[in-house]
């Protein structure tokens, strides 16, 4: 065990180097010196707006005043998400369904409300599944409120998340760091210095020509991955055989009449678009593969399908699906895009950015650097990663649609083992097991997206113990119990409202 710990460096900004700042600076301030580096001439991508309901406990490690924070960066509440057109296509009216969060009905004996659903949809004798669990039917009414555990359920299991503007969100977080004493240095790095003796990282040289040392680097400098891939030479796994989307294009557009607590995802000929609403505008995106459409013909489909006055010109946006080979060489831990990019059809983006940095403090390197505490950070992110990546396959995989050239090679390719084997089990009798305790998808948003897509499967021969009129009879109580509750909420513009107003821009 060597090289004490005295000093932490953060390469780059944004969302992903201002939260390490802020996380870092509230637990770790005065035993360690931090300082980030950043320069205002490099842009971030910044389409990460929409968040799943682990955000709360980072800004609550923060001690983050929810509403202050929603008022800071424009921010509207989110119930999931509402994907249009992944089993059959656009052109059916009927095909959506949201992936919504918290839990979906009440179990029976020792089954969940799934089964029981399954059974009775044989026989037409069910509404459509949004309608069983409190957040997708409170999402599709347009109301929200917070949980209340001393109302049991239905709405003790309300779960959420935000949509925010992402580059506020930094903002918001630098004025944290900095009041905790983060040092910020503005500034283009030209070089990087690498130890003879054994390759850490020494320093990093700026355009003017001022050098920056540390004894633990932190690469948040994006996808170009300036320390981990430039210089420590860190592969990358590439998986576009699976993930075929590499670009997008991103515009912010006026809001409509009514701001939905809900990301919606459609499906397009060569990709997906998404629409995020927030208090001050709605972020909107194409993302698509290159190899089935060009760049005029894919802006020209979300302009045509922007629903709203474009608010500036569409933006493009590179990327490569997959991940670095390791998270964590030497003395330089990726964070963010710089450790590995899996597109935003989940809003896992910055939910990785976050389970870098608690597991970079799980692991914390204070007495030195040592193999296995870099193993094991390599060896989780590994999972993360992949766990999430076979999640996004299966959007593409499990479908219906084969009318283009794009969405008849996904539904037909080949997929990961890890995820033909979940596959299979599910179509069997709708069961989801997860394969370790850091898997982030849980049986409820597996079960949502595969019966959501239209995937066939058996129910468990468990229902059978009870009767067609007991099971109709607790599928129809779970129905009036959530739409009662549902109905008593407020609007969700009403909540914002109350709540957390935004000043107007």
């Amino acid at each position: 065990m060597t090289n004490s710990i005295k000093s932490i460096t953060i390469v780059g900004g944004g969302t992903a180097g201002w939260m390490t700042a802020a996380l870092l600076s509230k637990l770790l301030m005065g035993r360690y010196d931090i300082t980030l580096i950043e320069s205002e001439e490099i842009g971030t991508i910044g389409v990460g707006e929409a968040t799943i309901p682990a955000i709360k406990v980072f800004n609550e490690m923060l001690e983050v005043n929810e509403a202050e924070f929603l008022k800071a960066t424009q921010g509207t509440f989110k119930l999931g998400i509402e994907f249009v057109g992944w089993r059959d296509g656009p052109h059916d009216p009927t095909d959506s369904y949201i992936h919504g969060f918290g839990k979906i009905g009440i179990d029976r004996l020792w089954l969940h409300t799934h089964q029981f659903w399954l059974k009775m949809r044989e026989k037409g004798m069910v509404k459509h599944f949004d309608h069983y669990a409190i957040c997708c039917a409170a999402a599709r009414k347009g109301r929200f409120t917070s949980p209340d555990p001393r109302r049991g359920p239905p709405i003790s299991d309300l779960d959420y998340a935000y949509h925010f503007d992402a580059s506020l969100y930094a903002r918001y977080l630098r004025t944290l760091s900095e009041g905790r004493g983060v040092k910020r240095v503005e500034g283009k790095i030209t070089n990087v210095t690498l130890r003879p003796e054994d390759g850490f990282i020494d320093t990093v040289t700026l355009q003017n020509g001022q050098s920056v040392g540390g004894d633990l680097f932190i690469d948040c400098s994006g996808m170009r991955g300036l320390l981990i891939g430039e210089a420590l030479g860190v592969g990358y796994e590439d998986w576009n055989a699976w993930l075929l989307c590499d670009r997008a294009y991103a515009v912010p557009s006026v809001n409509p009449a009514r701001i939905t607590p809900y990301v919606t995802c459609t499906t397009r000929d060569a990709g997906w678009q998404w629409r995020i609403p927030l208090q001050h505008r709605t972020g909107n995106g194409y993302v698509h593969s290159s190899g089935y459409t060009d760049d005029h013909a894919a802006v020209d489909t979300l302009m045509r399908t922007l629903g709203g006055q474009p608010l500036a010109e569409p933006r493009l946006v590179k990327f490569r699906p997959g991940k670095r080979h390791k998270s964590w060489e030497k003395n330089c831990v990726a964070i963010g895009l710089s450790g590995g990019f899996l597109e935003p059809l989940e809003s896992t983006s910055i939910h990785l950015i976050q389970t870098g940095i608690l597991r970079l403090l799980s692991l914390f390197p204070g007495q030195g650097f040592n193999a296995a505490d870099i193993d094991a950070y390599n060896t989780y992110a590994d999972d993360e990663y992949r766990d999430i990546r076979d999640f996004i396959i299966a959007h593409y995989k499990v479908s219906n649609r084969e009318d283009t050239p794009f969405w008849a090679y996904v539904r037909h390719m080949p997929v990961p083992d890890s995820l033909q084997s979940k596959l299979d089990l599910f179509r069997s009798s709708a069961r989801v097991f997860k394969r370790g305790a850091f898997e982030l998808f849980r049986e409820e948003s597996w079960v949502q997206v595969l019966l959501g897509q239209g995937m066939a499967a058996g129910y468990d021969p468990n229902v059978d113990l009870l009767s067609e009129a007991e099971i109709i009879g607790f599928l129809r109580d779970i129905e009036a119990v959530i739409d009662g509750n549902v109905n008593a909420m407020p609007r969700h513009e009403d909540y914002i409202t109350r709540y957390c107003q935004a000043p107007k821009l």
